[in-house]
């Protein structure tokens, strides 16, 4: 297969204007009965697949948590934090992988450079099942989280690949509802897999390893031929359909730079927003505030609803019902950002639910309680990880520099991770309350950054309308040759407005 170059398409399709009031727009030759149609066909083809190979990436890298149960610790010998560290050293190579896998699929295509990795963090996966000592485990880890750095951040820069800024959030949404999905499958298929413990030699936990490894290098193959480089060469669009999208897309991106460029990567790297936006996911320079909690509830959920009295066999099945929760609300809450083109405020608010859940978990010992707080944590920490990989993403102009952004944004993000390796040790088992107190904090400390984005952005966006209309100029009357002169300006350009 050639490499597919969405910026250099040799198809060039005239199509006729057609004036329709009320139903065309801008040039457009579908009405809005036929945008809807569009956008399901690229729905159908695009987001299931995708949803797919991040629920294998999430069940692969947290299903240590279920091994755990099924004896891991016990048959290789560990001991004190060992667990923990084991937790641990995947993220620092996850995190070191992100900026230049997404570089990588831009100089490349993603159907190529997606089912690499994959193929990667399969065999991985699948190695991992058959290590006999602590130190396996530890380098099979590490080599995980390398494999599978590039597969989130590509993956949702993809996505603005096909779709307008504000169409992103419910797509994200859907995307990283698999996480959740993953913790809900994860369990019921560690509670049955565990059951082949014997089988062929090796324990139950070394089997979870080995069939969701191989299920995974199945999928992979299947990815190669399954994904879509770009609307410009993608097969199960019609010719005015590429058309169309590209069109909606170049109207939304206001005709900003999307070729790639160095420039562009400095662009990214000096740009204090994004900064901010990893701020409200890392929560200050050393600690994540989004994504400790969401890897904490991910990695020790079943060890979390153990503590409550519960044996591990019910652990491993009470931990789905928080996590199918949390999907629904994770897809609710995309879809209605979306529709009011919106992000600030539902970070906002879906950091309160969470903080609420965390409180429940840390002032009663009522396991009823307690358990309905772990659906508040869970409702309120997997939105927020969409919802703020959208937000920053519609505000980086050109498509380069918002690959380097949200490359950056997950990735100091994950260094999370390795917090929340440690957030819950035995030796504060039943209550956890050091983990419970420190990811509340956390949480706060995103929601505080939340506000003040949402407050700082909502004042540029008056200020800029304020400049242009000094100018005599709105954004409907600033033509095409003008946005054209500040191409390469990114979000700095005068007619970009920022999502808030």
């Amino acid at each position: 297969m050639t490499t597919k170059d969405y910026n250099s398409s040799s198809e060039k399709v005239e199509v006729e204007h057609v004036s329709a009031p009320g139903s065309i727009e801008h040039g457009s030759i579908f009405d809005e009965a036929a945008t809807k149609k569009l956008l399901r066909r690229l729905d159908w083809h695009l987001v299931p697949f995708l949803s797919l190979l991040y629920l294998l990436s999430f069940l692969d890298r947290t299903n240590i948590g279920n091994a755990r149960l099924a004896g891991l610790e016990e048959d290789l010998g560990m001991t004190g934090l060992q667990y923990n560290v084991a937790l641990a050293v995947f993220f620092p190579w996850y995190v070191i992988a992100e900026v230049p896998s997404n570089i990588m699929m831009k100089r490349t295509s993603p159907s190529k450079w997606l089912c690499i990795i994959m193929v990667a963090w399969g065999l991985c996966m699948t190695l991992m099942g058959l290590v006999t000592n602590y130190g396996g485990l530890l380098a099979t880890r590490m080599v995980l989280g390398l494999a599978e750095g590039g597969l989130f951040p590509g993956v949702t820069f993809y996505i603005t690949l096909w779709y307008r800024r504000h169409e992103c959030g419910l797509r994200m949404a859907i995307f990283f509802s698999a996480a959740t999905l993953a913790g809900a499958f994860g369990g019921l298929l560690a509670r049955g897999i565990a059951e082949m413990d014997g089988v062929g030699g090796k324990p139950g936990w070394a089997w979870i390893f080995i069939l969701e490894g191989i299920l995974t290098l199945i999928v992979a193959v299947i990815a190669y031929w399954a994904i879509n480089d770009y609307p410009a060469t993608a097969k199960f669009l019609s010719t005015p359909e590429k058309v169309e999208v590209e069109r909606r897309l170049k109207e939304d991106r206001t005709s900003l730079a999307d070729e790639y460029h160095t420039k562009y990567f400095y662009q990214a790297m000096k740009d204090w927003k994004i900064y901010v936006h990893m701020m409200i996911t890392i929560g200050s320079p050393l600690e994540s505030g989004i994504y400790t909690p969401l890897y904490s509830v991910s990695l020790f959920l079943p060890t979390i609803v153990k503590g409550m009295g519960y044996t591990n066999e019910n652990s491993q099945l009470m931990s789905v019902p928080p996590y199918v929760a949390a999907c629904a609300c994770t897809i609710a809450t995309g879809y209605f950002a979306d529709r009011q083109k919106q992000r600030g405020l539902y970070m906002i608010g879906c950091c309160i639910v969470a903080m609420t859940g965390f409180a429940m978990l840390l002032g009663t010992v009522n396991p009823h309680v307690q358990y309905f707080g772990v659906f508040l944590t869970a409702c309120g920490i997997y939105p927020c990880v969409p919802m703020g990989v959208a937000w920053n993403g519609n505000n980086i102009g050109g498509s380069t520099k918002r690959a380097v952004g949200i490359a950056m944004h997950v990735g100091f993000g994950n260094m999370g991770g390795l917090i929340a390796a440690f957030s819950y040790r035995k030796t504060d088992a039943p209550r956890y309350f050091a983990g419970h107190g420190m990811l509340m904090g956390l949480i706060m400390m995103s929601c505080l950054l939340s506000v003040f984005m949402h407050i700082y952005l909502k004042a540029e966006n008056v200020r800029r309308d304020r400049l242009m209309a000094e100018r005599g100029l709105t954004l409907d009357t600033y033509t095409e040759e003008m946005r054209e002169s500040e191409r390469e300006c990114g979000d700095d350009a005068t007619f970009f407005r920022y999502t808030i």
